[in-house]
């Protein structure tokens, strides 16, 4: 593979030119990469990392599934039935492995690790900074879902614990959704946040999966067994329109953005080859396609149009198996929600320390004082958004619009501006064709974000 020449002048913000030690502070917490130094050998070469292909694979799926399963079923709705979100999904499958296997040719040719390294190292400062400022609004917005995940699925499991019926009339005063989100947040999250390092990763990693697959299998098994009181709503056949099946694709961008994660896994495998990665990611966006479409038809079938955005919210609350669903969640949300806090803050402390122009390595106290506001500043915005914005559908919807950036936009970018820096006098076929589809994705990401940004400003506000 060609080298690429590339944009690598950061010293104009004063920016480090040990580009390792801005690659720990701010890799994805999922991965163990060594650090790079001075003169080491690109990443295609013989010193790779230690993850296995499979091992590869099981990383990315897992990267890929999480809480916006449960938003599946109501994409299908919104597309228009089952053949809408099918063929919806499978075309954008094809854009989001390409986007994939982009960042790691870039990541190669620039010998950077992490995606927003990538995006810096290739696309410049301008567009380096934008990254960094959309990857800490997405895992800020993502964090305000999981809280609103932990509030729908508490308020479930507390009406059939206290016997009372759901809704506000008549619950005591301990049973108030904002009491006991605030409640489980200040016990569990914030403590699990404020911490520099997070060892326990490979227990929410195990979690998340064990969680994810338990609730594919409870909404497949009701909707071939299904009990006497699910009814479903009018089935949709067809989309009410074209707008309709575009206002599916946040949810779908957000539930396979594993982008930001991809680069640190592909530089963390023995052999970082980008065609062995083609494979890796090819094989595990497969797995996630038959889990959210598995989770999607079924849950959308069931319900049919009058599914719930987070599908679970539709079973009836005195269903144990589904009880053990949102227990499954909620665990998996509650240690989500640091490690996201954990990169978010991570980006935020880096975009700090180049505007100030400190180096990375300064006295503990001062980072420990940092830190915890950050992590206090944080985690309380977010509470309160959540506490204030209780529809999980909109806040996937804007944060979904921001996960198109990270899968096409960027990448988009990258791969045009990768492609302008060779330096052949006659561009051939393949060069042209390289740069249109990058014109291609970027365009298509920015049609996302601005059709979900448009429907944030001019139909929910004005609402």
């Amino acid at each position: 593979m060609a080298q690429v020449s590339i944009n690598r002048d950061l010293g104009e913000w004063g920016l480090s030119t040990d580009s390792g030690e801005r690659a720990r502070l701010l890799q994805s917490p999922s991965v163990d990469i060594a650090p790079k130094s001075e003169g080491e050998a690109p990443p295609g070469g013989a010193g790779g990392g230690t993850t296995s292909t499979l091992g590869a694979i099981f990383i990315v799926v897992n990267a890929c599934l999480g809480a916006g399963l449960l938003n599946f079923p109501a994409a299908f709705s919104t597309a228009g039935g089952v053949a809408a979100g099918i063929t919806l999904q499978m075309a954008m499958l094809v854009f989001i492995i390409s986007g994939l296997v982009i960042l790691a040719y870039c990541s190669q040719a620039s010998n950077e690790r992490t995606y927003q390294e990538v995006v810096w190292a290739v696309c410049g400062k301008l567009t380096g900074v934008l990254c960094e400022v959309a990857i800490a609004t997405y895992t800020f917005g993502t964090c305000i879902a999981f809280l609103i995940i932990i509030g729908d699925q508490q308020d479930k499991i507390i009406a059939v614990m206290a016997k009372e019926p759901e809704g506000p009339g008549g619950s005591p005063w301990y049973t108030d959704r904002k009491f006991t989100i605030s409640l489980t947040a200040f016990l569990f999250i914030l403590p699990l946040s404020i911490p520099r390092e997070i060892g326990f990763q490979k227990y929410a990693s195990f979690l998340s999966v064990v969680g994810t697959w338990y609730v594919t299998a409870i909404i497949i098994i009701k909707y071939i067994w299904p009990d006497k009181e699910m009814t479903p709503a009018d089935i949709l056949n067809r989309p009410a329109s074209w707008i309709a099946v575009f206002n599916a694709m946040p949810t779908i961008c957000f539930g396979f953005q594993c982008h930001v994660s991809s680069v640190p896994v592909f530089n963390s495998m023995r052999r970082p080859e980008v065609k062995t990665w083609g494979g890796v990611v090819t094989a595990a966006m497969v797995i996630a396609l038959a889990v959210y479409m598995g989770t999607g038809i079924c849950g959308f079938l069931t319900f049919g149009a009058a599914v719930d955005p987070d599908v679970l919210l539709s079973y009836p609350s005195e269903d144990v198996a589904v009880a053990v669903a949102r227990a499954f969640i909620i665990l998996s949300v509650l240690t989500s929600y640091p490690i996201l806090h954990f990169c978010g803050r991570a980006v935020i402390e880096g975009l700090w320390l180049r505007y100030q122009g400190m180096p990375l390595e300064e006295d503990v106290g001062r980072e420990r004082r940092r830190r915890v506001l950050q992590t206090l500043v944080w985690f309380l915005l977010t509470l309160l958004l959540a506490l204030f914005i209780p529809d999980i559908g909109k806040v996937i919807s804007v944060i979904g619009g921001l996960a198109a950036c990270f899968i096409f936009v960027f990448p988009g970018l990258c791969l045009i501006q990768a492609k302008l820096s060779e330096m052949e006098e006659v561009k051939p076929a393949s060069w042209w064709a390289m740069v249109s589809y990058g014109v291609l994705l970027v365009t298509l990401g920015a049609f996302i974000f601005g059709q979900t940004t448009a429907n944030a400003i001019f139909v929910d506000l004005l609402a």
